[in-house]
């Protein structure tokens, strides 16, 4: 890419498509193109397909997507499997008939088998069976890798694919219902530090172990590896270090100043033991995450904050 090329940031609203404009912003890049979803809908193959064919983008960041914890995937397993297998198939579709240079996919640490070795190595894909709680998901975005490297072994479309671990940031979904464990977390202490409640109740034991990545460290590894990287073969963007939910649970309750008692509900399940990445490929491609998880955890209810009391104004 140079700084006039023609980039598209799909899903450029969301936690990642935010964090990525702002990153190509950063680097000089001006000829960014974006639609919001009322403008454009990805899972329609022939509206994809006019939108390449009028605007010929250079580049493509897939980052649009349909995500969610535990509860939304369980609760929504069709709209998880078939609206992102929709854009997927429509994206990359579009791509290689319109001529695009190159593809980036964003997929996610959850399509690696629930009890992969850890840490999770890229060649781990495919070699058991998936968490059940998240595997809609997880088929879909093996799916849709799957495709990239079809495209690129049938037609030689250059189409690269990035598996980051658990993300978090400015831009989250903090929705209890639909949110992750981390952004969940965040809004749970900040409301009861502001009621000054006893104790937070939290799902499953908080034994089950994640590893956390700043989404603006995804976003500088996405343009790093669009302008390095050409195989075919995925590769993971982690930090390399994990720590348990009751560990994070206990530094988020320190940053939200919560000093109640937590309360963990084993009924709740607990998801995947554990989920550390192998992050020795991209490494070696002379790429590591920079933003420690405090100081992440810190920025991001900043922001949670600011927004919290933009809304509470604005209402």
């Amino acid at each position: 890419m140079d700084q006039t090329s023609k980039i598209f940031v799909a899903g450029h609203t969301g936690l990642v498509g935010s964090a990525i404009c702002r990153r190509l912003a950063a680097g000089g890049f001006s000829n960014l193109l974006v639609r919001n979803y009322p403008e454009l809908d990805l899972s329609d193959a022939r509206a994809a397909d006019a939108f390449f064919s009028a605007e010929k983008p250079e580049y493509v960041f897939l980052a649009a997507a349909k995500v969610g914890g535990i509860l939304a995937n369980s609760r929504y397993p069709v709209d998880f499997l078939r609206d992102n297998l929709l854009i997927e198939i429509s994206v990359l579709d579009a791509a290689w008939r319109h001529g695009v240079t190159k593809v980036l996919c964003l997929g996610s640490s959850c399509i690696y088998p629930k009890f992969a070795p850890q840490p999770i190595r890229e060649d781990s894909l495919l070699s058991g069976p998936l968490e059940p709680t998240n595997d809609s998901y997880a088929i879909a975005k093996i799916a849709g890798i799957k495709l990239a490297q079809a495209y690129h072994r049938q037609y030689g479309m250059e189409a690269i694919s990035l598996m980051p671990t658990n993300l978090y940031g400015p831009g989250d979904n903090f929705d209890l219902e639909t949110s992750h464990v981390l952004p969940a977390l965040l809004r749970k202490f900040h409301e009861a530090a502001q009621s000054h409640a006893p104790e937070v109740t939290l799902w499953g034991t908080g034994s089950p172990r994640r590893e956390f990545l700043y989404v603006d460290d995804l976003a500088d590894a996405a343009v790093f590896l669009m302008e390095r990287y050409s195989s075919p073969e995925i590769v993971n963007v982690g930090v390399g270090e994990d720590l348990t939910i009751l560990e994070l649970a206990e530094l988020i309750g320190q940053i939200t100043g919560f000093r109640g008692k937590l309360r963990f509900d084993s009924s709740k399940p607990d998801g995947t033991p554990r989920k550390l990445l192998d992050v020795s490929r991209l490494t070696a491609l002379g790429w590591k995450a920079r933003i420690p998880l405090r100081e992440g955890i810190q920025q991001t209810y900043e922001w949670y904050k600011r927004r919290a009391f933009s809304d509470q104004r604005s209402g």
